[in-house]
């Protein structure tokens, strides 16, 4: 699969949709200037399970991890969840050989506040799922780590000591996921949290994080489902990129820039706002199940998010990104279950999509959890596809991000499988157990794997020199004390990891 043939295979999708016409959708958004066409097609993605090809003989080696750039072009660090528009950006290195708590945040107690969902009103702590820290390089010389947390607040610390170096801000209920930090080196931080907003903060008023804009959830034209932000804001240019648990996908031009005082300024104006789901999911589901809960990624001008109904969808923004309108649906793929982790893209365009397993319909059955899509090939994208059952009937699948490294992909399974996959051949090379449910999102570094498990333990396991041969021999294991639901974040020495036993922890080599 080239690129060449890639896009080749979007424009006859197109021509293959306008063909076979449109059906309207029952969101009453397309009637607002904003909206362009549905984008529906009939069904392409029903087919059976394609198998596995053989490696081919003597092709050159890919990469150490493929896109491994990090989107940032202006300051060094981690400013989104996974790094880069791809989502396949882990950190930098070295991972240290030896590790240890070197310090906690807060150094007692934990970050706790009670929230509700559909499960009723509880008590959460620390940082959950997806939860990877930004680590960010200042001008000033220092380096910061940036997240949100489950007492309801945007944290600022010192990487060095864990010290605070802003005043916490509040937000009016959790914050799930991770935020994001402009690429570009303005002082802007992006994020969401369960108070139905997505909010710019700027970091250039002293030591006090001051809010610039906000967007309601309720800001799409039929909200459906939730009103939370889970997904990291991904920054493209001027535009950000995100999706809602209010189902819908929105494309905002920020209109950055800093007054005569120099202090940083956005004007956003919504471009784009269009529906994760369609008619068709929602018969096929019966339910209107259908957030956006993982983050958006991006390659070649299209934007790819899935929804927890299952839909994998491939919007074209290339013209939007340019300071256009149009924008028009291209790759159409329904996996049947709820599918939260983030899609991945590779060095060649192909998606790796890692679903759950609590449906159990004939469709999950059919295409399995873990799968490779090729979006050249819309009428029939699965490369490989693997099941991921539960254990005695509970839930199977996975609520991770996989992971690519070389010619393998890894990823954690709910119940508890840490999974290395060949990534041509769709097959196991081997697994490692892992205490359960297991959310954490590998982060591949320097060769080295870095995973949390929900005994409270994250683990580093040596990939050299082949990722796939064998089983890997663990490095080191720190006890953190806490279920590990976030994502690691490895840079220059040290991992920072949150969890939710109430606290935040910087891990690196014993003084």
């Amino acid at each position: 699969m080239t690129r060449l043939r890639r896009r080749r295979g979007r424009a006859s999708f197109i021509v293959w949709m306008v063909a076979l016409g449109t059906v309207g959708l029952a969101a009453a958004g397309y009637r607002f200037g904003i909206l362009g066409g549905d984008g529906r097609a009939p069904d392409p993605q029903i087919s059976p399970r394609a198998a596995a090809s053989p490696a081919d003989e003597g092709k050159r080696p890919r990469p150490p991890s493929p896109s491994a750039e990090p989107i940032n072009t202006e300051v060094a660090g981690l400013t989104t969840f996974r790094g880069n528009a791809t989502r396949t950006y882990y950190g930098e290195g070295p991972v240290p050989r030896r590790a240890e708590v070197l310090w906690r945040f807060p150094p007692q107690g934990g970050m706790c506040s009670r929230s509700s969902d559909e499960e009723g009103t509880r008590l959460w702590c620390g940082t959950g799922w997806t939860g990877q820290p930004n680590v960010v390089e200042t001008e000033d010389g220092r380096t910061e780590v940036r997240f949100g947390a489950y007492d309801g607040a945007v944290h600022i610390l010192d990487a060095g000591t864990g010290e605070e170096m802003y005043e916490p801000f509040p937000t009016g209920d959790l914050i799930k996921g991770t935020v994001t930090s402009d690429p570009e080196g303005y002082p802007l931080l992006y994020t969401g949290s369960r108070d139905n907003y997505l909010r710019i903060l700027a970091l250039d008023r002293g030591n006090r994080p001051l809010e610039l804009w906000s967007l309601s959830s309720d800001s799409a034209p039929d909200p459906v489902w939730n009103n939370d932000w889970d997904g990291s804001p991904l920054v493209i240019g001027d535009y950000l990129l995100e999706g809602g648990e209010n189902s819908w996908f929105y494309v905002i031009r920020l209109h950055r820039g800093y007054d005569d005082r120099g202090l940083v300024t956005v004007r956003p104006k919504v471009r784009v706002v269009v529906p994760g789901y369609d008619d068709q999911l929602l018969a096929e589901l019966g339910d209107s199940e259908v957030s956006i809960e993982g983050s958006v990624a991006f390659d070649d001008g299209v934007a790819y998010f899935a929804n927890s109904g299952g839909l994998v969808q491939g919007w074209d923004i290339s013209d939007v990104l340019e300071g256009g309108r149009d924008h028009e649906r291209v790759f159409r793929f329904w996996t049947g279950e709820d599918t939260d982790a983030t899609v991945v893209v590779d060095e060649e365009g192909a998606l790796y999509v890692a679903s759950e397993l609590e449906r159990r319909d004939a469709r999950s059955t059919e295409v399995g959890q873990l799968l490779k899509l090729d979006p050249g090939r819309p009428r029939d994208p699965v490369v490989w596809d693997i099941p991921v059952p539960g254990e005695g009937g509970g839930a199977g699948g996975m609520w991770a991000t996989p992971a690519l490294y070389e010619d393998a992909l890894f990823v954690t399974t709910n119940t508890g499988r840490l999974l290395a996959v060949d990534r041509d051949r769709g097959t196991v090379a081997w697994e490692i157990p892992l205490a359960p449910p297991a959310w954490s999102s590998p982060a591949v570094v320097d060769g080295v794997l870095v995973v949390g498990d929900c005994a409270g333990t994250l683990h580093a396991f040596d990939l050299r020199p082949n990722p796939l041969a064998a089983e890997p021999r663990e490095r080191w294991a720190v006890d953190l004390g806490g279920c590990i639901e976030s994502t690691p974040a490895v840079w220059k020495g040290a991992v920072y990891v949150g969890t939710r036993g109430g606290a935040v922890y910087a891990v690196g080599r014993p003084s």
